[in-house]
């Protein structure tokens, strides 16, 4: 842990390989993942329900991913059916209270936005 707590990370740098955490924290299903984690832990197909849209594919992969990057927890309980439940690590937690705000933002932002994009389809 010692030789990664003096790397200077500059997402502008092509070779900064923090480039590759935000690009997989920003990609659409991931803020929702996380966002939806934030809420509580949920099951695969509670979680895929609540983000809607999201097929089981992009699903699939996009908490592999989160879960590489220290962010997703996944817990697999050997029952019968198996049982898996999906929730955030304290990073995770710490990305989504960072996201959050963000989505409010946007959904509050909904009348300038739709007036943005009429303005613009007049042109």
């Amino acid at each position: 842990m010692e030789e990664f707590e003096n790397l200077v990370a500059d997402v502008f740098s092509r070779k900064c390989t923090s480039r590759s955490v935000l690009e997989t924290i920003t990609g659409r299903w991931a803020i929702l993942a996380l966002v939806a984690l934030h809420e509580g832990s949920y099951r695969f197909n509670a979680l895929r329900r609540r983000v809607d849209g999201v097929s089981e594919k992009m699903l699939s992969q996009t908490l592999q991913a989160l879960e590489r990057d220290g962010m997703v927890l996944r817990v697999a309980e050997h029952t019968i059916p198996p049982r898996v439940e999906y929730s955030l690590t304290p990073l995770g937690r710490e990305a989504a209270e960072h996201l959050v705000p963000l989505i409010s933002w946007s959904e509050d932002r909904m009348p300038q936005v739709a007036a943005a994009r009429e303005g613009y389809q007049g042109r």
